[in-house]
């Protein structure tokens, strides 16, 4: 077996296909409507964007498993925001929406940590603002 992580090939117009060596999971990228693309796929900054939230959320899976917490139906959304001179991510907002369940202040406190240190949030650039909201359920 491979120590590789993926496998990414330009497939032309703008477009990679990246397949997890493991499982041969696939996802395709495209360049985005403001830099020649055509935005039918997630760009390669999408991506970034999107492993932010993916990391929290799943860093706070572990953690909700590991202490009998149930996180079924939490939502993420993701905006982010890009700089130029150089072109990069400047920003990335990130809403955490949870669902049913008691969130005490202990709770909270728990998966918020959670998520704010996740490895890819620690693995951003400093500069780079992760504008982090956590909405909880009325009680």
């Amino acid at each position: 077996m491979s120590n590789w992580t993926a496998e990414t090939l330009y497939v032309g117009q703008l477009r990679t296909q990246a397949t997890h060596v493991y499982s041969q999971s696939v996802i395709e990228t495209d360049a985005p409507l403001d830099n020649h693309g055509l935005a039918q796929r997630f760009s390669p900054t999408d991506l970034v964007a999107t492993a932010l939230g993916s990391c929290m959320m799943t860093l706070m899976g572990i953690v909700a498993n590991r202490e009998g917490w149930v996180l079924d139906g939490t939502k993420i959304l993701i905006q982010k925001h890009m700089a130029a001179d150089p072109r990069r991510i400047s920003g990335v907002d990130v809403e955490i929406t949870f669902v049913d369940g008691i969130y005490d202040a202990h709770k909270r406190a728990v998966l918020e940590n959670t998520a704010r240190t996740c490895p890819v949030a620690k693995s951003l650039h400093p500069d780079l603002i992760q504008n982090v909201t956590f909405l909880y359920p009325e009680v």
